[in-house]
């Protein structure tokens, strides 16, 4: 085997979730209080299953009914997702094909009139990844719940306006979807509500989710629209589906139902040799899951003193696809109909995700969702599955190592790619060895190698005199060889260093022009200093050292910060013979 087993996570995380739930309950509270939501109910997934679930509120406030996860809510457009496992599975049975043109399942696309005469043809990956061209068609979608199929096709023949090309951009398409509801029908001999619920809402254990309230064998959440301020029934909420239209946002789903649905997406993650969940394999499980199209990021006003988070990313097939600065990969999908907000969003490499369901017209549900999640994420600790690394990995770790340790051209011969000697000469290795080891001592491994990938990660070599940091990157050839290696040489502060980094963290505490010329050489903006200190200390505060990480010890170093409020990476760049500083960067740390 190339690669290790995937690792299996700590079962600790399971208590400290359970320890954590009565704080997240209380926040959930306070947020339907805060929002004035008749019912919120909600849950936590991790490991394969609900591990933790609540309600605040009532589902229906005429029957009394309390919100709970056990309690239906119309799921509105994550309906998306399970339409595209539908063609997911249709698909890996060989009966159609992505960049197969809609138009051979839906015929009545024949006579679409294009916006443009290079416009190419709509294909099932242009529905499924929102790139049609057509307009974004919130509220109008919301009303087209109850189209049955007579009508739905009467629709199509009557045309689609453009927006755009297809495949130019991303917008938002409730059609593409009610389209794929179609193809289902057509290529599956099936209905698509009952091609759904056959093939995959009931293999999957999903009992209770059902497409209409008179098939719900659980307590149907009353959806609700708000008039100043008061919850007044939705008229709109159990609106019937009809049809192949269904398949944009018509399921019903519990919170224990949805979890399932969850669960089902993260099972797919990490890549690894075990059998194949019957309803899809994981490979297309994870295709969905994959940023197809990016689109425009959207910025929030962010309260003074809490993390700006960035993100990045688009549509996958019936999912957005996120990368966030402080969860990694973020993957999810909102729904909003008349009555009705919900919202689901899980992260891959932390096997954990949220659900939340409420009974009022486009719910704010996704932020209280992904509040929660950070929260999980950060009070109960719960860390990415780590990386594991290849055994060539391994093996490169151990003869890097030996060839740092002292020069041996065969072994170097043996390690390392074709590229390694014409990018940086045999003789120039040979001097850096010597110049480490006349600089740092006998070097040694220190702690286990931090994984970037299978096959590159880097480690630390402790001498007698400070350390290296080692980097290395083998190439794709079999075997695996090093075609890139980096050696960083780091020493500790020397008593100067150390004094200016003592100053430094007494002026971060408390910035004042007299410290601030105290620590700046001749010719340093001290004003401009003095701000950037001021700043440090209005969002962190007073802070500690952390860990040198970079530098020679004399005039160079790297420091990492710690304080209650974060942490911070202090670059400081000083006069060797009076220790005043030429250059000071402080960087927010995640």
């Amino acid at each position: 085997m190339p690669f290790a087993s995937p690792p299996e996570f700590d079962e600790s995380r399971f208590n400290r979730i359970a320890a954590l739930a009565p704080a997240l309950d209380a926040f959930a509270g306070d947020y339907v209080l805060a929002k004035q939501l008749p019912g919120l109910a909600y849950g936590i997934v991790a490991g394969g299953k609900l591990v933790h679930a609540g309600g605040v509120g009532l589902a229906d406030r005429e029957a009394n009914i309390p919100a709970g996860p056990d309690a239906l809510f119309r799921i509105a457009s994550m309906t998306k997702s399970v339409a595209a496992v539908a063609i997911l599975q249709l698909r890996d049975a060989g009966l159609l094909a992505l960049d197969d043109a809609a138009e051979r399942y839906a015929p009545e696309l024949e006579t679409l009139r294009y916006p443009t005469a290079d416009s190419p043809r709509l294909t099932l990956r242009r529905l499924l990844t929102m790139t049609a061209g057509w307009p974004e068609d919130n509220p109008w979608g919301d009303r087209q719940l109850a189209l049955d199929d007579v009508a739905f096709s009467r629709l199509l023949a009557q045309g689609v306006s453009f927006a755009a090309a297809p495949g130019a951009q991303f917008e938002y398409s409730n059609l593409a979807y009610m389209v794929l509801g179609r193809v289902v029908h057509r290529v599956s001999g099936l209905p698509f509500q009952e091609y759904v619920t056959r093939r995959i809402l009931r293999p999957l254990g999903m009992v209770d989710a059902c497409w209409n309230r008179e098939e719900a064998g659980q307590p149907v959440a009353r959806g609700y629209r708000s008039m100043n301020g008061a919850p007044l029934e939705e008229s709109l909420a159990w609106m019937r589906c009809e049809g192949d239209a269904a398949a944009f946002a018509g399921l019903y789903m519990s919170v224990r139902d949805l979890a399932r649905w969850v669960a089902f997406m993260l099972s797919a993650w990490p890549p690894r040799d075990e059998e194949e969940h019957p309803v899809l394999r994981r490979s297309s499980l994870r295709e969905m899951q994959q940023c197809s199209v990016l689109r425009t990021p959207k910025t929030a006003p962010v309260k003074i003193g809490e993390p700006l988070h960035c993100e990045t990313g688009g549509y996958g097939y019936g999912l957005f696809v996120m990368e966030s600065s402080d969860l990694g990969r973020v993957i999810g999908h909102g729904g909003g109909l008349p009555g009705f907000g919900s919202h689901m969003v899980w992260l891959p490499e932390r096997d954990v995700g949220v659900v939340a369901l409420a009974n009022v017209t486009y719910a704010p549900a996704a932020p209280f969702a992904m509040a929660l999640l950070r929260r999980l994420v950060r009070e109960a600790q719960l860390r990415p599955r780590p990386t594991q690394p290849a055994a060539a990995l391994l093996k490169a770790q151990a003869e890097v190592s030996c060839l740092l340790q002292q020069w041996d051209d065969a072994l170097a011969d043996r390690l390392v790619a074709e590229n390694f000697f014409l990018d940086t000469p045999r003789e120039e290795w040979r001097r850096q060895v010597e110049t480490l080891r006349s600089r740092h001592g006998a070097l040694r491994i220190d702690g286990a190698i931090r994984v970037n990938n299978p096959l590159r990660g880097e480690w630390r070599m402790t001498g007698e005199r400070g350390w290296c940091n080692v980097w290395v990157t083998l190439a794709p050839t079999v075997p695996p060889r090093v075609q890139h290696l980096s050696v960083e040489s780091v020493l500790p502060p020397n008593e100067t260093m150390q004094k200016t980094l003592e100053q430094l963290l007494e002026a971060i505490a408390a910035p004042t022009m007299r410290r601030i010329s105290r620590l700046a050489a001749p010719g340093v903006d001290r004003r401009a200093l003095l701000d950037h200190l001021r700043l440090a200390n209005l969002l962190y505060g007073p802070c500690s050292m952390e860990a040198i990480v970079r530098g020679d010890g004399v005039e160079r170093t790297v420091a990492q910060l710690h304080s209650p409020r974060g942490r911070l990476e202090a670059e400081v760049a000083i006069e060797a013979r009076t220790g005043k500083v030429r250059f000071l960067e402080l960087r927010a740390m995640q």
